[in-house]
């Protein structure tokens, strides 16, 4: 009976593995919906296959707005639907901004796509009337080539040779092609040159992270296991009922807000649900929100508070004191200035941990090798370290995030700070 719980408890951590690691069924609950940017994206590119006709479409949002993974999934399903009709070429204005390398590794593309020797020598007119040349076969042997320009706006800077020639070439009855422009401006189509903006289809998708209440709604439909023959009925429905207490849960409510602040994208979601389910513990069967913590700390690291822990206590007093100072509204700070403020601070407070000024120059490289602290331009070389300005490279937050966490911080340091703040 114990090896029947154990099973099916390891089959609800490896089901909900594999969830997070299916793009399909993660963005199903996103994107079912005929006005979600899938279902267009779909309708338009099959319409062309089938219709035999040519199209550019530019998908336009910031990043981590999913535009290429909402691509690739429809590829995908496109190919499955069509696998004869297709053929892809992908670019990236990264790699392929110029013209010559652009129609070079198009030709090489396609070379390989309908197994044609490609020839590395060829000239720049001699890829360019290939590509022409195989649009035209390609359309007489109702295959659709879909060309994916990632970085679209970089296409558009020069004299655009590549899209005015892939755009012309599509004007043709016997081409049959999609272009598809992926650029995280918004304004990427006003970059075009008037010949080939007369040119371009004009349809544009704009993506946007997900909210608030749609990554909840992931959450959930990630992790929420069929009530059917696959498990257990009561396990299936207690694991359930916690996974929506965890969700309603305000200590939760505030990890998940702090995650999604940190990066909201669903590509990031998922890796931040994977953790989570890998820290499910294995005996009972079920998450707990300590589960999402962890996942969240092991995520979310932030260098500057581990900088923090490693520091002596005499440097965070130097990094208190430049923090006053800053609040002070000090233009102008140096090693100086600091020792100055931290010698006010010992002289009202009495405090013990008073250094000679040769250990707290030392402190202060220090703090400037580990870049918690820079100076603030690159002219002054000649002058000593005790003469240059300086500026704090780490915030208020952070500091006093790092004071709460440091065993042996002095209560005093703790109580500047929330002064300051």
């Amino acid at each position: 009976m114990e090896m029947k719980g154990e099973s099916h408890k390891a089959k609800a951590l490896n089901l909900l593995r594999s969830r997070v690691c299916d793009p399909k069924f993660a963005f199903k609950v996103l994107y079912d919906s005929p006005e979600s940017n899938y279902s267009k994206l779909k309708f338009m590119i099959s319409s062309s296959i089938t219709e035999a006709c040519n199209n550019s479409i530019l998908l336009l949002g910031p990043r981590g707005s999913e535009k290429i993974s909402v691509l690739e999934l429809v590829i995908r399903d496109l190919l499955d639907e069509y696998p004869d009709s297709i053929s892809m070429i992908r670019l990236s204005g990264v790699l392929h901004s110029d013209d010559i390398s652009a129609f070079k590794e198009i030709a090489r593309q396609l070379c390989m796509e309908h197994q044609l020797l490609f020839s590395k020598s060829a000239s720049f007119d001699d890829n360019s009337q290939f590509m022409v040349a195989m649009l035209k076969e390609c359309g007489l042997a109702h295959k659709t080539v879909i060309f994916v320009l990632d970085e679209f706006d970089l296409f558009a800077q020069g004299k655009q040779r590549l899209l005015y020639s892939l755009l012309d070439a599509m004007q043709s009855v016997t081409s049959q092609a999609v272009v598809l422009g992926i650029s995280c401006r918004l304004d990427a189509d006003q970059l075009l040159e008037k010949r080939v903006r007369s040119r371009f289809s004009h349809r544009k998708l704009l993506f946007t992270p997900p909210s608030m209440e749609d990554s909840q709604r992931l959450l959930v439909h990630m992790l929420t296991l069929p009530v059917d023959s696959s498990f257990p009925r009561d396990y299936a429905i207690e694991f359930n009922r916690r996974v929506q207490n965890i969700v309603e849960d305000k200590r939760f409510k505030e990890t998940f807000n702090a995650y999604l602040n940190f990066d909201s994208s669903v590509k990031h979601l998922l890796k931040f649900l994977f953790c989570a389910i890998s820290h499910m513990d294995s005996k009972t069967g079920f998450l707990s929100h300590e589960n999402f913590k962890t996942a969240f700390s092991s995520i979310y690291r932030q260098p500057k508070l581990e900088c923090l822990r490693n520091c002596s206590i005499l440097e965070l007093y130097v990094l208190v004191c430049m923090k006053r100072l800053e609040v002070k509204e000090k233009s102008f700070c140096n090693f100086n200035s600091v020792m100055k403020e931290y010698k006010s601070i010992h002289d009202s407070f009495q405090t013990s941990d008073y250094y000679d000024r040769n250990v707290c120059l030392r402190a202060f490289e220090h703090l400037i090798s580990r870049e918690l602290i820079c100076f603030t331009d690159n002219r002054g070389h000649s002058l000593s370290v005790e003469y240059r300005p300086v500026k704090l490279l780490i915030s208020s937050a952070e500091l006093n995030q790092g004071l709460k966490a440091y065993h042996s911080c002095p209560a005093i340091l703790q109580k500047l700070m929330d002064r300051e703040g």
